[in-house]
C-alpha cells in the first residue's frame, strides 16, 4: 500500500460498475488499518439507502462516513449521523456541461426572479439550508440519472460560487466532483473555491484504478 497524503478513501456501495458488498469492505478496511501514519477515513457511497440496509453494512464493514447521493431528507440524513455515530457528506446533484436543461426547473419558479433569471445564491440556498445541522459536507457531483452520480463529466464551475458563499457562511465544508483527473484538477483547486475533491473515474485505466494516475492527481491537487 503507498501511503498518499490523502483524507478518504470511498468504497461504492450503490449500484455501479465499483459496486462491492460489505465482506470486501470488510477486508479492504482491515487493509486500510495497515496505512503507515495517520490512515484516510472510510466512506460509503450509496444511494436512496434505507437505515436498516446502513445498519447492516457497517455492522460488518464499520465505515467513517456516509456519502448520500440520492434524495435522502434532512431528516434521515440526521438519523443517520445519531444511529451510526458516523460523519454524513450530502451530494447536491448540478446539470453536466453539455446538459443546457436547468436541474433547478421545479425550484427556481418559488424564487424571486431579477431580470427574468434566478437569483444563484438563492437557489443554492434553498437546496443547502434544509441539510443544515443535519450533515458534516456538502458535495458538488455532476448529475447522473441512473447513478446518481459517478458520470465522469464536469459541471460548469463557475456555479461553485454561491454553494461556497453560503456553506462558507454557515461552517459547512464543500467538496466538489464530476469528471476530475490528472489534467484538471489543479486549475479547479486553484481558481474555484471549495474545501476539498472527490474523484473516481478520472483515475482510472480500462475501468481499474491506475495508481500512476492516482499519484499525478494527488501532487496536483497538492501543488
Amino acid at each position: 500500500m503507498i501511503p498518499l497524503p490523502i483524507d478518504y478513501i470511498g468504497f461504492v456501495f450503490a449500484r455501479s460498475k465499483r459496486q462491492i458488498d460489505c465482506q470486501r469492505a470488510a477486508e479492504l478496511l482491515d487493509v486500510l488499518s495497515q496505512w503507515h501514519g495517520q490512515a484516510p477515513q472510510s466512506v460509503g457511497v450509496f444511494v436512496n439507502p434505507t437505515l436498516e440496509e446502513l445498519l447492516h453494512i457497517t455492522e460488518a464493514a464499520p465505515l467513517d462516513v456516509i456519502q448520500l447521493h440520492g434524495n435522502e431528507t434532512p431528516a434521515f440524513c440526521q438519523e443517520v449521523r445519531e444511529k451510526l455515530q458516523v460523519k454524513v457528506i450530502k451530494v447536491i446533484s448540478i446539470q453536466a456541461k453539455d446538459n443546457p436543461k436547468a436541474a433547478e426547473s421545479t425550484l427556481t419558479a418559488k424564487i424571486t426572479q431579477v431580470n427574468n433569471e434566478p437569483d444563484v445564491y438563492e437557489i443554492a440556498a434553498a437546496k443547502l439550508a434544509p441539510y443544515e445541522g443535519t450533515v458534516d459536507a456538502f458535495l458538488l457531483d455532476t448529475h447522473d440519472p441512473l447513478y446518481g452520480g459517478g458520470s465522469g463529466k464536469t459541471f460548469a464551475w463557475d456555479g461553485i460560487a454561491p454553494y461556497h458563499r453560503w456553506t462558507a457562511a454557515h461552517g459547512i465544508p464543500l467538496l466538489v466532483a464530476g469528471g476530475l483527473s490528472p489534467d484538471n484538477v489543479n486549475e479547479l483547486v486553484e481558481g474555484y473555491p471549495l474545501e476539498g475533491i472527490d474523484v473516481s473515474s478520472g483515475v482510472e485505466t480500462d475501468g481499474v484504478k491506475d495508481i500512476d494516475k492516482i499519484k499525478r492527481f494527488v501532487e496536483r491537487a497538492r501543488a
